[in-house]
């Protein structure tokens, strides 16, 4: 194991990551949910039905969250702070892993943070949904100055 895999991040860093991840998102998903939708009811004349729309975010978050983390274990907020997705050993996170991160993540955050707050009792600091996932988060050394 490399010395930035056992190197654990603060749970300050991974929820500005969180944060900084949903200012992101918002302006993808503003073109990723609108422009689709805007299309269809143009030429259909009709409005996508609620459940469409949740289907859609669904699978567009599911997307973006297991393309970057199954290649390279990073999405753009997690490059920014320096975070990076590993299975419990170390390597790659496998497509299954990152689904079923992906599907725990929804009660583990919105079922009061439930998921969140486990890793102030977890041994490792690890959120909820990556513990059941056997994934875990790793703080990646600085860049070397130029």
């Amino acid at each position: 194991m490399s010395d930035s895999f056992n190197a654990r991040p603060g749970i300050p860093r991974r929820l500005a990551s969180m944060a900084y991840e949903i200012l992101l998102l918002a302006a993808a998903l503003l073109i990723l949910m609108v422009l689709p939708h805007v299309l269809i009811g143009a030429f259909t004349h009709r409005l996508a039905t609620p459940l469409v729309l949740q289907a859609h975010f669904f699978l567009a978050l599911l997307l973006y969250f297991g393309w970057f983390w199954t290649h390279g274990g990073q999405t753009l907020a997690m490059k920014t702070w320096r975070l990076k997705l590993h299975d419990a050993v170390g390597g790659p996170i496998r497509p299954a892993q990152a689904l079923i991160r992906y599907l725990l993540s929804y009660p583990s955050l919105l079922l009061g943070g439930v998921g969140i707050f486990w890793a102030f009792f977890d041994r490792e600091g690890q959120f909820l949904h990556d513990r059941l996932a056997g994934t875990r988060i790793a703080l990646l050394p600085p860049a070397p100055k130029a």
